[in-house]
């Protein structure tokens, strides 16, 4: 492959909802531009985006993936990015490094979800957006009614480039709307001249005093000759439509069957003739020499790459997939990684389609790449000179909403576990791994039950690691209602020196989260080198309460009373006192179980917002408040309350209740007295789990 510079290159990135045929399209335009004798399909696990394991078992993209073609003179970067909201990270990483985004839709399926929310990521990354109408020649597919739904939802920016001509229900080609010209559909993606069938005429000089208008308002000049009656030179045309595209003022629509390699071909003219170049795409945020400043791409700087995605290969090694935004990566030689503060040795370089690697000496600013075998580089890191320290800032990726706990089919292989998620965790950067102390669970979370469920699959398939999930245990905690006075009192004679240790001390509630313990000690009765004893003993035993044994918090303890033996007294005996006066007085201070309550932010479009009010009241929830989401038109924002056992599951049952359009963000909020129909639960089954 030869070398491009920035003006003509063009990054772009597929999306949509799942199964639109993304990948189809990427396969169509691999064979156009001759980089592949035939067509993979993603069903037959034999595309060359869709290349891991797991991709190829469920037929469908979870990975980011890009492919390097040549078309028309330019060199294209094409971004296959998942449709399934799982793996949003992942979309999201693909738009930070594309210069336009290219939304890929079912004919059959309208305006889908996947498609609103590629829009919406599109639109918060500042990325100009276009769309191909696809699968128009299977059953029941419509142009009309997607262009119809595109244009209700997002107004006259929808414009057609090309028109479907369908006869008799079979999709034989399409007209160019911009040059007045029809094509019909020859063999290997190739298109022959013909006339504009009567039925469409009005309807394509419809769409063309659209585009023409539109052009128009994209320059003075432009303006002035439109409203003269004046055309348009070629030059001007194609200049003023590549502006409104950049602009964001017209939002191209193509239609073809990217299955079929239908249409696909026209696309890439378009791609290749009036999509954004690299030197087009707003500057990032980065911080230069310690200093928060904007960045642009620049040929002429000094190095600045940074690694949007990195390949975990079982024969290759780490391959680090990045975009050049100053300068040039070189083919060898020592670059800086400005998060690891570490040197890299850099050993040759190559450009991507899929897994297939092509050589090249350098990648210069604009261009995407890829080198294998970095030491301690990964996924959002920069790489500079270390004269000129960049750190590029990584776009924001959400947040995880469902915990899962996995464990080991084979018990004793945790560490195993937590040894092979880490390292997965260099491909994916939207799930977190804890080992919680306190219910003694390795804690899984991400952004839905797929992705967990791909995780424990890599698992198996890297590190021969077997795991299940399930659900994770809550958190209670246990508290106190009421003041108590007890004893303890520990006496033991074996023979020699015995043990004996005598306490009185009250408990009470209080606000703490823990223990609080005070001594109120008349007349040395116990001497002052036992205190600590005493308190250490109540810290070991409030890990247990007296319900279903999870710790109690919200409990003064004071030592009031008790007495010593010059000789069987000693730290150990009192210690054993305390935890049994501990013991005796818990259960007659009136112990309640303590829930721990989640709080919630829904986002949520207006018309499913009764749905999960109502549903959040089945929750035992509690609504705060309901305000209107300022960087999503026609969502809501629901601020909740609700018992953390009641909303485990609920990232699933959001995504169900909203059709996929519904997230949120949750933390904990504090511990509640759980009701007694709960409580009596938990301590049925703590009492079961302990026989």
């Amino acid at each position: 492959m030869k070398q491009y510079q920035a003006a003509d290159i063009r990054n772009i990135a597929l999306a949509g909802h799942g199964g639109a045929g993304k990948t189809a399209f990427v396969e169509a335009a691999l064979y156009n531009c001759g980089a592949i004798e035939r067509m993979g399909r993603s069903d037959d696990g034999n595309t060359v985006t869709d290349f891991d394991a797991e991709e190829i078992r469920r037929g469908m993209t979870i990975n980011l993936s890009y492919a390097a073609v040549e078309w028309q003179g330019k060199k294209i970067n094409l971004l296959d990015t998942p449709g399934d909201f799982d793996f949003l990270a992942e979309q999201i990483q693909g738009f930070r490094v594309s210069d336009s985004v290219m939304i890929v839709m079912s004919a059959k399926d309208g305006l889908a979800v996947g498609a609103e929310k590629a829009v919406r990521q599109a639109e918060k990354q500042n990325r100009p957006i276009s769309f191909f109408i696809n699968r128009l020649d299977e059953p029941n597919a419509s142009f009309d009614k997607t262009l119809a739904a595109l244009q209700e939802a997002y107004g006259s920016k929808i414009v057609p480039l090309a028109l479907p001509i369908v006869e008799d229900e079979n999709v034989t080609g399409l007209v160019d709307v911009l040059a007045k010209q029809a094509y019909a559909y020859a063999a290997k993606g190739k298109m022959d001249k013909a006339e504009i069938p009567a039925n469409l005429s009005d309807t394509v000089d419809q769409f063309y005093d659209q585009l023409q208008e539109q052009i128009a308002e994209s320059d003075e000049d432009l303006m002035m000759k439109y409203f003269e009656g004046e055309a348009f030179t070629p030059e001007e045309q194609n200049s003023g439509l590549s502006h409104a595209i950049l602009t964001g003022s017209i939002w191209p629509v193509f239609a073809g069957s990217a299955q079929h390699n239908l249409g696909v071909s026209f696309a890439l003219d378009a791609i290749a003739n009036y999509m954004p170049t690299p030197m087009d795409t707003p500057p990032e945020k980065a911080i230069v020499d310690g200093a928060e400043e904007e960045i642009f791409i620049d040929p002429d700087g000094k190095l600045a790459a940074y690694i949007f995605k990195t390949i975990v290969d079982p024969f290759v090694g780490r391959i680090s997939m990045f975009k050049v935004y100053q300068g040039a990566m070189p083919g060898t030689g020592q670059v800086y990684n400005a998060n690891k503060e570490t040197d890299e040795r850099i050993n040759g370089l190559s450009y991507l389609r899929g897994k297939k690697q092509i050589s090249t000496d350098i990648v210069v600013a604009g261009d995407i790449g890829a080198v294998t075998k970095l030491g301690d580089s990964g996924t959002n890191d920069t790489l500079c000179v270390s004269g000129h320290k960049v750190k590029i800032i990584p776009p924001a990726i959400p947040l995880p909403s469902l915990t899962m706990a996995i464990s080991p089919v084979t018990e004793g292989e945790e560490d195993k576990i937590m040894q092979g998620l880490l390292r997965i965790a260099d491909e994916d950067k939207a799930f977190t791994i804890e080992n919680n102390p306190e219910t003694k669970q390795l804690l899984l979370s991400g952004l839905g039950e797929i992705q967990l469920d791909v995780l424990t699959n890599k698992l198996k398939a890297k590190f021969g690691v077997e795991s299940v999930l399930s659900e994770p245990r809550v958190a209670y905690r246990e508290t106190i209602k009421k003041q108590v006075k007890v004893q303890g009192r520990h006496k033991k004679q074996t023979g020699g020196h015995g043990q004996f240790g005598d306490v009185w001390i009250i408990f009470e509630p209080t606000d703490s989260d823990g223990l609080v313990f005070e001594e109120q000690i008349v007349g040395g009765v116990v001497p002052k080198g036992y205190f600590p004893a005493v308190e250490k003993g109540l810290l070991e035993a409030i890990e247990e309460g007296p319900l279903a044994n999870y710790p109690v918090v919200g409990i003064k303890a004071t030592l009031v009373d008790g007495s010593y033996h010059a000789v069987d007294s000693n730290e150990m005996s009192f210690k054993l006192a305390a935890r049994l006066a501990y013991r005796a007085g818990l259960p007659q201070a009136g112990p309640v179980l303590l829930e721990p309550i989640s709080k919630l932010s829904v986002h949520i479009p207006d018309d499913y917002l009764g749905d999960v009010m109502g549903d959040m009241n089945k929750r035992r929830g509690r609504i705060l408040g309901i305000n209107p989401d300022g960087e999503n038109y026609g969502y809501q924002i629901v601020e909740a309350e609700a018992p953390t056992s009641e909303v485990l599951r609920y990232s699933t049952d959001l995504k169900s209740m909203t059709q996929g359009r519904g997230w949120y963000n949750t933390e904990f909020a504090r511990y509640e007295q759980a009701p007694q129909f709960v409580a009596d639960k938990v301590i049925a089954d703590a009492q079961r789990e302990e026989e």
